[in-house]
């Protein structure tokens, strides 16, 4: 029997384990995770972001690089023959041993720090949710552990970045910035080595057979993942380190980067600069003070781990995400005060909104129901589903807080925010707002497919619940 048939056999065998314990066998919903299946149309999306999204992110950096920040400008270049592909490519700065000695040394400090720094910031803050946390069930029926420690990570970090800048003065603060496109190539291998590795390992040892999900194409596996909790030892879980390290504690320090990089090349740091860096030091710090909560959200709950993730968090995360602040390097912006203002307060309270929504969601399931959401008793949607082994279950669905504005509201927090870091850089180039343009389609996307899934999880009593809170995003229009 292949490997391919020995995953198919065990998939349909499933058992509730913690950490390795067996228990009673359950049965998994048909509709965890990714697809079983490809059609045509999935197919060709998969190749074409395969082919093209590392392209993407060149482009957009190249287009700052040798462009300031026009996204057209290339392309009518390119059309008009004053220009090449090659020629294009050939200016861009290349592969550098020094910035492949960064990074390398950048991955293995947050490998140390993931995998050796224990949870101390529960010990002195009891309300922090930190230390070893249970994640969601898997399809397997398997309860994984892990080691919440990203908070001290992050600051352990950022106390390292501001002693170098003030006192050790071991190297630039403009480092990230100075090397920023030789640390694409760098960021690239490692996408694409930890993809290779995750999809080379989900057939030759994967942790655990009954956790993977193969399909008949070799390109949706590659891409989508294969195994769903990919591990090396008992702590070191694949996904939840890329996902939250190296991209996301980067994230604060490239902007960092950027704003050294603006002083040093202006004299001042510009208030759009200040706000682009405080409002997503935020979202930063809030993902890591709530990194518990993280393990219950969509990227641990039901993507496996491929490229989408692997690449994703290597290389689109910290180098799309951090647009707004590459595009205030070449064009520093000076907001009036209104305007800066009016930023600030969108930024805030889409975050308020953000984190109350999800704090709502946390509260109704920790009481199970016995709690108080803006001041009264939360009211919710009884239902009732069938698993695979013919067992019926029920589940309680908020209506509620937020939760009865909109049924993904926390994701039109979420937009609000992301409208702010855009809005900070003026309206002189679309480029610094492709990431609202992005979330938009992201968030919408996930909006679909979390409502497909409930609503062949949960059939009549899904259609109740969406006539009760009849919008998705936003009251009165969608």
């Amino acid at each position: 029997m292949t490997s391919a048939e020995t995953m198919e056999a065990t998939r349909r065998r499933t058992q509730h384990r913690v950490n390795g314990a067996g228990s009673d066998p359950v049965e998994k919903s048909a509709q965890w995770g990714r697809a079983w299946e490809v059609d045509w149309f999935s197919l060709i999306g998969v190749i074409s972001l395969l082919c093209f999204a590392p392209f993407i992110v060149f482009y957009f950096v190249m287009a700052c690089d040798q462009y300031q920040c026009s996204v057209t400008q290339p392309l009518v270049e390119l059309y008009q023959g004053e220009t090449t592909f090659l020629t294009i490519w050939a200016r861009a700065p290349s592969f550098s041993w020094s910035a492949a000695k960064i990074y390398a040394a950048w991955v293995s400090f947050q490998v140390f720090l993931y995998v050796c720094v224990p949870d101390v910031v529960h010990k002195f803050l009891p309300r922090y949710v930190g230390g070893v946390q249970g994640g969601a069930l898997t399809p397997a029926g398997l309860i994984n552990k892990y080691e919440i420690n990203g908070l001290q990570c992050w600051l352990i970090t950022h106390a390292l970045w501001f002693a170098n800048a003030r006192y050790l003065h071991w190297f630039s603060p403009t480092i990230i910035f100075d090397n920023w496109i030789p640390l694409l190539w760098c960021t690239n291998i490692l996408g694409y080595a930890v993809s290779s590795f995750a999809f080379m390992k989900a057939y030759l040892f994967p942790t655990n057979p009954e956790d993977c999900k193969f399909t008949g194409n070799v390109f949706y596996n590659y891409m989508m993942g294969i195994e769903f909790n990919p591990r090396i030892g008992k702590w070191f879980d694949f996904k939840l380190f890329f996902n939250g390290r190296p991209g996301i504690v980067a994230w604060t320090l490239i902007n960092l980067s950027y704003m050294a990089k603006q002083e040093e090349l202006y004299g001042h740091i510009s208030n759009s600069m200040i706000l682009v860096n405080v409002l997503q030091g935020i979202y930063v710090l809030d993902f890591f003070w709530n990194e518990a909560w993280y393990l219950k959200t969509i990227d641990i709950c039901h993507d496996h781990f491929g490229w989408y993730l692997g690449w994703g968090d290597c290389v689109w995360l910290p180098y799309l995400y951090t647009l707004q602040g590459l595009y205030l390097v070449y064009h520093p912006v000076q907001l009036s005060d209104t305007h800066a203002l009016a930023i600030l307060v969108l930024g805030l309270v889409g975050y308020y909104i953000f984190r109350s929504t999800n704090h709502q969601k946390d509260l109704f399931r920790r009481t199970e129901g016995s709690c108080s959401i803006w001041g009264r008793k939360p009211s919710f949607i009884e239902c009732s589903y069938r698993s695979a082994d013919g067992g019926v279950h029920r589940s309680k669905l908020l209506t509620s807080g937020f939760w009865g504005v909109a049924r993904h509201f926390n994701y039109t927090g979420d937009l609000m925010g992301s409208l702010a870091y855009c809005a900070a850089c003026g309206f002189g180039h679309i480029l610094p707002y492709f990431y609202i343009i992005y979330m938009t389609i992201l968030l919408v996307h996930r909006c679909v497919r979390d409502e497909h899934r409930c609503s062949s999880k949960y059939g009549k009593d899904w259609k109740r619940y969406a006539d009760t809170v009849p919008y998705r995003l936003i009251p009165g229009l969608f």
